[in-house]
């Protein structure tokens, strides 16, 4: 009979060897595809209606990039859900760091492959479409810095929560009886709503690697990339530490201990 106790999950470093370990390097891969599905999508929009409504200044292109961008990030998360939890993000595996769901030694292995996907989707839309100059984010007129760093972090803070409500926390999402799409398409639907409340106004990234992989490949222009990397993840990482230790409370696990973050069996 197996015993059920109340445990509470911890920040942890792991052991060097997790960066080597085969499934570490699977669940690698799968954050670099899901990133680089992510960033292509959603640059591409951006592009494509930047080239088709070069001089409409209207809300309709901004409700289509918000479109494309949840229907982007549902997609990737769905996809990589199920083998690396489908974080797509620097920001979320900083959070899940934050809340003792991933090691350090892990996360950083996360987020190499994330920055590299989000390259490599911006290096292969660059060269499809002739060189072509990719969009840059840029601040509104009256929206400083600090201004957009904190806009950042709350839209980070609500993207990283609604991933641990939806796509982490599966054996909640199980007794609720949610679907498998559900998950996904709940956190697309926030990022897509939250690029028509922020995108006016700095861009609406929620993401380092969406900053970071165009403005390596198109732009070269860093000015303004500390917002989207300071705002991300000093929300995400509140909205980790908040979920787990006010809200979820401790977990409820089998009397067998789970593997640690260099136990080869899982991630």
């Amino acid at each position: 009979m197996n015993m059920i106790r109340a445990v509470r999950r911890r920040f942890t470093v792991g052991h060097l060897a997790t960066a080597k370990d085969p499934a570490t390097l699977r669940h690698a891969a799968a954050e670099l595809l899901a990133t680089a599905i992510f960033v292509f999508a959603a640059e591409g929009a951006t592009l494509s209606l930047g080239r088709m409504h070069h001089h409409d200044k209207g809300g309709g292109g901004l409700v289509a990039v918000a479109l494309a961008h949840a229907l982007a990030l549902a997609a990737a998360v769905g996809c990589a859900a199920n083998i690396s939890g489908g974080h797509v993000n620097p920001a979320v595996t900083f959070g899940a760091l934050l809340a003792g769901r991933i090691c350090l030694v892990r996360s950083l292995v996360y987020w190499a492959a994330q920055l590299l996907g989000a390259v490599a989707a911006a290096l292969v839309l660059r060269l499809a479409t002739g060189g072509m100059h990719l969009p840059e984010y840029a601040l509104a007129g009256g929206v400083s810095g600090w201004n957009a760093a904190v806009l950042e972090a709350a839209m980070a803070f609500g993207l990283m929560y609604a991933y641990f409500a939806t796509v982490m926390d599966k054996a909640r999402r199980v007794r609720a009886g949610a679907g498998a799409l559900a998950a996904p398409l709940a956190v697309g639907l926030l990022a897509g709503a939250n690029v028509l409340a922020c995108g006016a106004l700095e861009g609406a990234v929620m993401n380092p690697a969406r900053a970071f992989g165009p403005a390596v490949v198109g732009s070269r222009r860093w000015r303004h990339q500390w917002v989207y990397w300071v705002g991300p993840m000093v929300g995400a990482g509140l909205s980790g530490v908040v979920y787990e230790h006010l809200v979820a409370g401790p977990a409820a696990e089998e009397e067998e201990p789970a593997p640690s973050c260099g136990d080869r069996r899982r991630a």
